[in-house]
């Protein structure tokens, strides 16, 4: 038999107060894909960190096409085949996108040909169904669209070992079909791929072999054809996971935001949101579906001061707040889940009390005559801790050395905590394992309930389509249609956001 074409054997990585793997062991086969499962903080990222080159590990030995292999640094694993896309991006903001994907190729001219560059990154695009503008700069790009570069900069280097660390969380169905379509056809040529999701349909359709990590151990290996998903839940969590999504019949009350006419530019000065109006009442969750790049960030950044409107009016409790400052719509009562939670949710080399009280530090109790009382903070930190279940070694841990689930509900617990009237969820449940994201979506149907106004942005159409209570569609800033959670669907709502007109659907 041949030997694997990539072997981790004993793996053991460690960070302050953390053990992230434990004595792991991998093997991934040619022309194989490999599903790697487990919560979030199970210590998938960091293994594949190791196998990347952007860790080492402190025991173990790693194996390629049989041969031992030092591998120190990205450039080392690209070298040996290896690429990542990782689920935080690794791009440079001021760099164009063609930029970014040639950046540190060493098999370039000293001035490469970047119209060419750009003509082949736009076969790729179109090819591959990831539309992304080569010229674009990068923090001109929403999530969705960064992502798709970072994709698309994997499939232009030619790795011949793919690890995708939740390269789907921001694209529609459809582009996950694309993106496993693409998957199939580089294994058929004896490339291999190393897959974490969270998405057990996705387990089932791209993966032949399963590998579930559990608190940084290896617990289980599974051939995908003789698995399913509630089995392999189950050796994630330790438990059976439902989502009891219970919502109790509620009344809705006055009107919390008002939406009339808003208009607004992207960074490119180009329309974003044309014209957008609607409204939502205390106790309601309105849904917001639509392609990534279709105004739901514009929207987010409106609402909550981030981004100044070239029209329109927005009203918060009856005031009129258009075009205030961050401040002053968190003084309004606005709260915020960003989309992207490591650049705006949290300063990750700040502790996860100090991220946990930058909402309530300017005021008493945290604050009294300009002076912060740490116990005091701590004391919060520890509340909101144990409240939210956050998995922290202490309060005092950098919020850096968290996983992603446990980083959102510290965003989570500090939003809700500060939230007086409006949330703005922008894809809260983002690259969460069921069980947290089955966690954060009770939460948020909680506040409705608790009578605040929820506007939920997100791109899982069965999130929106079990968490809220009416669902509008935007494309190209417009909004196309509105539907009430019993009468939508997956047909309706995608339709609705490939442009289609409403009173076209039946």
């Amino acid at each position: 038999m041949n030997p694997p074409l990539v072997e981790m054997k004993g793996i053991t990585k460690r960070f302050p107060n953390v053990v992230a793997n434990e004595q792991v062991d991998l093997e991934l086969y040619p022309g194989e894909v490999l599903a790697l499962l487990g919560e979030n903080g199970a210590g998938k990222s960091s293994l594949m960190n190791v196998l990347a080159g952007l860790y080492r590990a402190d025991e173990g030995e790693i194996f390629i096409r049989g041969k031992q292999v030092e591998i120190t640094s990205p450039r080392d694993a690209m070298f040996l085949g290896i690429g990542m896309v990782h689920q935080n991006f690794m791009l440079v903001d001021t760099m164009t996108v063609a930029e970014n994907i040639v950046l540190g190729m060493s098999d370039l001219p000293l001035v490469p040909d970047m119209g060419d560059v750009s003509e082949r990154i736009r076969h790729l695009s179109e090819n591959y169904s990831l539309q992304v503008d080569p010229q674009s700069y990068i923090w001109q790009l929403g999530v969705g669209e960064r992502q798709r570069v970072e994709i698309l900069k994997l499939i232009y280097r030619g790795a011949e070992i793919l690890i995708l660390d939740e390269p789907t969380a921001v694209l529609t169905p459809q582009e996950s079909r694309e993106l496993n379509r693409v998957i199939q056809q580089m294994t058929a040529e004896g490339k291999s791929a190393i897959f974490i999701t969270h998405k057990m349909e996705e387990v089932i359709a791209f993966s032949d072999w399963v590998r579930v990590l559990h608190k940084g151990r290896l617990v289980a290996v599974k051939k995908t054809a003789e698995t399913e998903p509630a089995e392999l839940v189950r050796l994630m969590v330790g438990r059976e996971v439902l989502f009891c999504l219970e919502k109790q019949n509620r009344n809705s009350g006055d009107v919390v935001l008002e939406l009339n006419d808003v208009r607004a530019s992207d960074d490119k000065g180009l329309p974003a949101l044309a014209g957008v109006s609607f409204k939502i009442r205390s106790g309601e969750i309105l849904g917001i579906a639509g392609v990534a790049g279709n105004g739901q960030k514009q929207l987010a950044e409106v609402i909550t001061g981030l981004r100044k409107t070239t029209g329109g009016r927005i009203r918060i409790n009856g005031e009129i707040m258009t075009n205030k400052s961050p401040f002053e719509m968190i003084c309004s009562g606005v709260s915020h889940i960003p989309a992207d939670r490591n650049v705006r949710g949290i300063v990750g080399d700040m502790s996860v009390a100090d991220n946990l009280a930058m909402k309530g530090y300017r005021k008493a109790p945290l604050t009294e005559k300009g002076i912060l009382h740490p116990k005091r903070i701590l004391e919060l930190a520890n509340r909101m801790i144990d409240a939210f279940r956050i998995d922290t070694p202490t309060p005092q841990t950098h919020s850096k050395f968290l996983s992603g689930g446990n980083i959102q509900k510290i965003i989570l617990a500090r939003e809700i905590d500060a939230c007086r009237g409006l949330l703005v969820a922008a894809y809260p449940s983002r690259g969460l394992d069921v069980s947290a994201t089955e966690y954060v979506r009770n939460q948020i149907i909680e506040q409705s309930e608790s009578g605040k106004a929820v506007l939920l942005i997100s791109e899982d159409l069965e999130e929106l389509m079990t968490v809220a209570d009416n669902i509008a569609v935007l494309y190209e800033g417009h909004i196309m249609g509105f539907l009430t959670c019993r009468e939508a669907d997956t047909e309706k709502l995608g339709m609705l956001m490939a442009g289609i007109e409403q009173n076209s659907i039946r």
